[in-house]
């Protein structure tokens, strides 16, 4: 199976050209789509001028739902590498270890655990919202269901589609990996904002109710 590698990006300029390097010319990636949601940064322009890369540009910032669901169809692979673009420390191991499962039948669907999550989701063995995941294009539906999603409704979403087709899932550590804090990057306020907005999104797609269910129920379905 083709595997192609969706990144989706919004003013991650000084992150970008370090995750790609990681990924470009990785022997278990058919192709990088890069999708840049309306930066104001640069992003879009040092993605262009990276060799074996696709860039697929928005006319305006639409949200990461909808920036994903214009990289998936774009792509031409039938296994999904979705990652975020901001991380920090990302080398070709740990996408091995993260693919491997999924390519090997060992599990349907693999999703990381980075060595900078919040503490309680290291005790569990689970980050029910991480955004580095293999998954298979079928299982994710189709982009104008995506489209239609909150600005961050997309990992609860693909969540509730795992738990629906009962999928095995890997979880795979990534202790040398860890994304950057809004705060960080915007500022406290700004991060605070941006993390609040980020979480209505999410309870937007399901309830906080829902939200412990799925933690529940995924945290069974881990091989």
């Amino acid at each position: 199976m083709r595997l192609s590698c969706v990144i989706p990006a919004y003013n991650e300029a000084p992150r970008i050209a370090a995750v790609l390097r990681s990924v470009i010319g990785h022997p278990a990636i058919d192709e990088v789509i890069v999708v840049d949601d309306g930066s104001a940064d640069g992003t879009a322009e040092i993605v262009a001028g990276i060799d074996g890369v696709r860039l697929i540009r928005m006319p305006r910032n639409g949200g990461k739902s909808r920036a994903v669901a214009a990289g998936i169809e774009a792509a031409l692979g039938d296994l999904l590498l979705l990652l975020d673009s901001d991380l920090m420390g990302l080398s070709g191991t740990d996408l091995n270890a993260l693919i491997a499962p999924v390519r090997a039948g060992q599990a349907d669907v693999a999703i990381s655990l980075r060595g900078n999550a919040p503490g309680l989701w290291r005790a569990i063995g689970l980050d029910y919202i991480s955004g580095e995941r293999v998954v298979p294009r079928a299982l994710l539906g189709s982009p104008e269901a995506l489209r239609s999603l909150p600005r961050f409704g997309l990992e609860v979403y693909m969540n509730r589609r795992i738990l629906a087709a009962e999928a095995r899932i890997a979880v795979v550590r990534w202790p040398g990996v860890a994304s950057p804090w809004k705060g960080a990057k915007r500022g406290r306020l700004a991060g605070v904002m941006a993390d609040a907005k980020m979480l209505a999104d999410m309870f937007r797609t399901i309830t906080p109710a829902q939200a412990v269910w799925q933690i529940m129920a995924m945290r069974r379905l881990r091989t």
